[in-house]
């Protein structure tokens, strides 16, 4: 176990003692877990010096942060302030059948269950999923009543001051015949350390609109993960859009519990300078009558560094699977790199699956054509970047979300150069 987490999980005593068995039983499992280094085959290209070397610390007193603002967007804002739930962001009345609860105001049977968690997603898979065990200073329980349909977002906003650390986890859970959109929105100032997570659980029927934006930049540190739980004919539609810092690492889990569930997943980064970005997502089809599809698209310039592992099992009763796994990436200097390791293992034998990775140069002669017709260089790139992941923006559901992040996308290709 690292120094830096033997000190963060000793600040960590005595937070909300409710959470005390959650805590000691991620503490046994560290305890008997070998922190990663560049020779743990899913750490290999994400080295943890950043973290290890963090002064980050838990910051109690308050601080006055409200999330960026989303043109045209309408939604229930759930915030947390350096790691604490800010309750007076959340509104006094909320749709009927939705009910947003702090672990520490639930009864005892109501605590045990959210300990409990959701059977079939384990966090502990992920040794950070282990360390938010250890760290969470609360459990935020988010749940939508059997057939309601929440017109409005939630969105999930993690701000972080500089020097601060957040170590947040949200359980939400949708009943039968639900339906909701969630907005998973990471913001932080300067040096900071993040590791949020939230887990979803998506009863049979469900439908769930999820959106996970990951924009800040610098030296903050994020590694968390967001975790699905699908059973009979739940949907869920999932998009992710994330910018490089030091560290940001994502573990995605999808677990198809239930048969005729349907998963997407489109995710797009752009990293610049020396940012990192990884993104590990892992499908488990444990059941039949399956769907996947996953595009995951990313452009590097500079020096920086993008990590992609996207992993499909589909287990031996999950017969009549239908998973597809795409991944383009595209090179805007020759000192960018990228580690892309799409995986498909198959148990089951009537199953339809493919997979795919591609790296890719910017369009030299593209490039030349633009200019020739009297664009500048600069917009010449900008547009052909544009195009490069435009496709994943325009299958985003929710309009506004997709006008709002177009120009931020505009605005981080006109910083990148092609070298």
């Amino acid at each position: 176990m690292s120094e830096w987490l033997e000190s963060a999980i000793a600040r960590a005593q005595g937070i909300n003692d409710w959470l005390a068995p959650k805590r000691a039983h991620a503490l046994e499992l560290l305890a008997n877990t070998k922190w990663p280094t560049r020779k743990t085959e899913a750490w290999r290209y994400t080295p943890l010096r950043p973290i290890e070397r963090t002064q980050a610390k838990v910051i109690s007193e308050k601080v006055a942060l409200t999330p960026v603002s989303i043109a045209d967007l309408s939604a229930i804002e759930l915030v947390f302030v350096n790691g604490q739930f800010d309750s007076a962001q959340l509104p006094e009345t909320l749709p009927e059948g939705l009910s947003i609860s702090l672990g520490g105001d639930l009864d005892a049977a109501e605590q045990a269950e959210a300990l409990s968690g959701f059977s079939a997603i384990k966090p502990e898979r992920h040794i950070f999923g282990l360390v938010n065990d250890a760290l969470a200073q609360d459990v935020v329980v988010v749940s939508v009543a059997e057939g309601v349909e929440v017109t409005l977002p939630i969105r999930i906003s993690s701000l972080l001051s500089q020097g601060a650390e957040s170590h947040t986890r949200v359980q939400v859970a949708l009943a039968t015949g639900s339906k909701l959109t969630v907005i998973e929105d990471l913001q932080a100032q300067g040096e900071s350390l993040n590791t949020a997570f939230v887990e979803y659980n998506i009863a049979a029927n469900a439908r769930l609109e999820h959106y996970r934006f990951a924009l800040q930049t610098g030296s903050n540190v994020a590694v968390g993960g967001s975790h699905f739980n699908l059973h009979d004919h739940a949907k869920m539609n999932s998009t992710i859009v994330g910018f490089g810092s030091e560290l940001s690492r994502l573990d995605t889990d999808i677990i198809h519990a239930g048969e005729f569930a349907d998963a997407k997943l489109n995710a797009m980064y752009l990293l610049d300078g020396k940012e990192l970005f990884d993104l590990h997502a892992t499908v488990e089809h444990a059941m039949p009558n399956g769907k996947t599809e996953e595009n995951v698209r990313c452009i590097v310039a500079d020096r920086s560094r993008a990590v992609f592992n996207g992993r499909i099992h589909i287990h031996r009763d999950a017969q009549k699977t239908l998973a597809e796994l795409n991944n383009r990436n595209l090179l805007l200097s020759d000192k960018a790199e990228i580690n892309t390791k799409p995986e498909l293992e198959i148990y089951a034998d009537d199953v339809k699956c493919a997979h795919g990775a591609t790296v890719a140069q910017i369009d030299k002669q593209a490039l030349y054509y633009l200019q020739t017709r009297g664009v500048s260089r600069s917009k010449a790139q900008v547009m052909l970047n544009f195009g490069f992941i435009n496709e994943l923006i325009d299958l985003m559901p929710n309009a506004a979300l997709a006008e709002w992040i177009r120009p931020i996308i505009r605005e981080r290709f006109a910083q990148m150069e092609v070298k």
